[in-house]
């Protein structure tokens, strides 16, 4: 039986970060495990296609959900990365953190030193922030971060006044001292291309000797050794047509991210023993929170139509595309170089909320993700979600073969609060788009459209055509009570030699996009699972964003 000191399942944002950071310790040897392959194409490669591969079989499992009860019981797509890189191979590029009071709260929650002032050294041991490093941005990380084409477009620069005018604050860096109000959108994009962490960690950490990366590869089960206590001993996966047994001498690492890491440890037998005998799986270890509490965030796409012929409406067909292609392929530079989203808000959708729990990501151009345009003519949209749903769902193994994809419901938009928070991304937006700045290029809205006004007809817009914003997480929290799945140490709880890394064991979702908050955990939990003393706390003093005394009063209209 081949045998590694560590075995790391997913090559994905996490798992390209464990890869590296384990490996530089030559006395360790480190098996790392993709169900997917290569990442070098150039739909993966060039920002601008993000919508192709995240829509490929080759590249994405293609997951979805159970029908969503309170969604019309739509079936939801849920896209997970299958190639190097994972889902930062496939994903928006957007780079988010999330508030500091997302990481408070996950200590409030059980998660021992994960608060925001033991996280931040993370973000910034990750992190080449393109304009150098302070107390809040690295300046000499790995991952490269920036913001993109410096807003080019005007209707960027307006979406930003306009939400000044509104009465919101204009935040110079919303991953800084202040997440909340609008100001420009960083994205994890170098020198125009992708910078996923394949790019970033892991490609540098294959050129050593006691890293190995196989492809091809899906794991079936984690090894139990129950000679002394139970223990992971390895695991078994399936390549080739055939089967193998591969031996961890210290750790199996489950990075497989929030639908993959629950699955594979219920294949395991690990998890509620109700779930495991419903899908013929023998009783391994009880753990009742595997699969349990996941979350993730929903948005829709606020589109209108503009008067000006400015927006990328006029760049989708498939001459303009070539032409965007081909510039992108000889210089790496103009529309290929982005994801467009490069304008962004971050606000509160009522008085006496704590913290911001609206996001915007602003596009100059009305359109799907799967690139398809909305409408014939001009127009711009904004994606707007309520960040921190109460709604609960659940992943869960149907059989006991690896290959069946396991259930997945989320519960959208079971909770009112939830309900609530979308009724006031409707009006709120509203509020925004109305402002002068807009004036010179507001000429209606296409969707909702103003025929849907009341809380019963926001509702119905909502439950027919919110989205996912693939931000799936919390299905192995992360805590110290009888529901969470591992320990502060990311360690699961009662099998020694397990660990799950990945957005899985976030406690509760962050006010944000994900990537960078999976990025920070996986780089911390190297440090712990190395035995290495974690970096000292920060001392930056980020607190509550300024102005919290205002929003415990309800804010006027600035209209």
């Amino acid at each position: 039986m081949a045998a590694y000191d560590y075995i790391i399942v997913g090559a994905g944002s996490a798992g390209c970060v464990l890869a590296n950071r384990l490996s530089e310790d030559t006395d360790n040897t480190v098996l790392l495990i993709e169900t997917g392959g290569s990442d070098r194409s150039i739909f993966i490669q060039m920002p601008t296609a993000l919508s192709i591969p995240m829509n490929t079989e080759k590249y994405a499992w293609q997951f979805e959900t159970d029908p969503e009860p309170y969604l019309d019981n739509r079936r939801m797509h849920c896209p997970r990365g299958k190639v190097l890189g994972g889902s930062s191979s496939i994903n928006g590029m957007v780079y988010v953190r999330g508030h500091a009071r997302d990481f408070d709260e996950w200590a409030e929650q059980g998660a021992r030193d994960w608060d925001y002032a033991h996280c931040l050294p993370y973000f910034k041991k990750a992190e080449s922030w393109a304009f150098g490093g302070d107390e809040y941005r690295g300046g000499d990380g790995p991952l490269a971060t920036n913001n993109g084409n410096n807003m080019q477009n005007p209707l960027y620069k307006t979406f930003i006044e306009a939400g000044q005018q509104a009465g919101y604050d204009v935040t110079a860096d919303y991953n800084g001292q202040q997440q909340e109000g609008f100001g420009p959108m960083h994205m994890t994009v170098k020198n125009g291309v992708r910078w996923s962490t394949a790019n970033a960690y892991l490609r540098p950490a294959m050129k050593r000797p006691n890293l190995t990366v196989m492809t091809g590869a899906q794991v079936h089960k984690v090894l139990l050794d129950k000679t002394a206590g139970k223990r992971a001993s390895g695991v078994r996966l399936a390549r080739g047509g055939r089967y193998e047994d591969i031996q961890a001498r210290k750790e199996v690492i489950l990075s497989a991210g929030p639908v993959g890491s629950p699955h594979i440890l219920q294949l395991s037998g690990i998890g509620a023993v109700d779930v495991l005998h419903n899908a013929g799986i023998e009783v391994q270890h009880e753990l009742p929170g595997v699969g349990e509490n996941l979350q993730d965030h929903l948005e829709f796409y606020f589109q209108f139509r503009c008067r000006q012929p400015i927006t990328l409406n006029g760049q989708l067909d498939w001459f303009h595309k070539g032409l965007i292609g081909a510039r992108w392929l000889l210089t790496r530079k103009g529309l290929g170089a982005t994801n467009h989203f490069e304008s962004c808000g971050f606000i509160r959708s009522k008085a006496g909320v704590e913290w911001p729990d609206l996001q915007y990501h602003f596009l100059p151009a009305a359109m799907r993700y799967d690139g398809r345009s909305a409408f014939d003519g001009h127009g711009f949209q904004v994606h707007i979600g309520h960040n921190k749903p109460r709604s609960r769902g659940r992943v869960h193994a149907l059989s006991a073969d690896a290959t069946d994809h396991p259930s997945i419901l989320f519960n959208y938009l079971q909770a009112g609060e939830d309900r609530e928070g979308f009724r006031a991304c409707v009006r709120l937006t509203r509020e925004i788009i109305r402002q002068p700045a807009f004036d010179d290029y507001r000429d209606g809205e296409i969707q909702p459209g103003e025929s849907v006004q009341s809380d019963d007809e926001i509702d119905a817009f909502i439950r027919a055509n919110v989205e996912s914003a693939y931000h799936p997480s919390c299905s192995c929290r992360m805590g110290e009570d009888d529901m969470a799945v591992v320990d502060s140490n990311t360690q699961v709880h009662g099998i020694r030699g397990l660990r799950v890394v990945d957005s899985s064991v976030f406690p509760t979702i962050p006010n944000g996009n994900l990537n960078a908050p999976t990025i920070m955990v996986a780089e911390r939990a190297a440090d712990l699972i190395r035995g290495r003393q974690p970096l000292p706390a920060s001392a930056a003093p980020v607190g509550m964003d300024a102005g919290w005394a205002e929003y415990q009063r309800p804010r006027e209209p600035q209209v």
